[in-house]
Formats: C-alpha cells, structure tokens, sequence
C-alpha cells in the first residue's frame, strides 16, 4: 500500500467520515479557509491513481468513495512505524506510547481493559 500525503490524508478522513461525497460535500466538510475545487480535484485524481478512491459518475458528476477502510491504512502505518522506528518490538513501542503521550489515568485505565481483552482473546 502506498502512503498519502498530508492532503490526500484530510481529503481521506473526510471520505471516511462521510463514506461517499460529491466535490461540493467534501469542500463544504472543510473548514474555512476552505481549498481550492482544483486543488481538492487533484488531490483526488493522484488518490484514484494510488488505488485509495474511486468514483460513480453520474451525469457530468463523480460521487467519490474509499477504497481502503482507515482501520487497514493505519494498521499498516503502525505496523510499519512499530517495524522501523521500534526494533519490530510493539512492547518498545507500546512503553514509548504510555510514558511519551501525558495519557490521563482513565486513558491508560482503558488502554489496560483493552489490553486485558486482548489477552483474554488470545487464551481461548
């Protein structure tokens, strides 16, 4: 899977959110400033090259849709981060994440449910 850029990566989260979306739906999903409709078309047209977005035409209109689900281009980008940055160790990195992030109590509390979940997945 390739990588996005930054502004392929907001006009993704946008996708994501609204699942399928005109051009004016995912110019009206920015905030002010808002882009550029030609900047946003090419943003788009490198994305469907890249195989992440692809589109129904309807008339002289396309509605844009993901081809990759979020949960599978993060994974990849954290498995990656984990493989590159972290010796392929998830315990490194899951020690940096804990004590680097100023995560609250109750965010690590539910981290530890979330983990304690895993592991009980795992037993069966």
């Amino acid at each position: 899977m390739q990588q996005l850029t930054n502004a392929e990566e907001q006009v993704m989260e946008h996708l994501w959110k609204l699942e399928k979306a005109f051009m004016k739906d995912l110019l009206e999903a920015y905030p002010k400033p808002k882009p550029a409709t030609t900047t946003i078309a090419t943003l788009l047209k490198r994305m469907i090259d890249k195989q992440f977005v692809a589109y129904n035409e309807f008339g002289n209109s396309r509605e844009y849709y993901p081809l990759v689900k979020k949960t599978d281009y993060f994974s990849k980008h954290v498995n990656g981060l984990i493989s590159n940055f972290f010796n392929n160790s998830a315990s490194q990195f899951a020690s940096f994440f804990t004590t680097e992030t100023n995560l609250s109590q109750t965010e690590l509390e539910d981290l530890k449910k979330i983990i304690d979940s895993e592991i009980l997945k795992k037993k069966k």
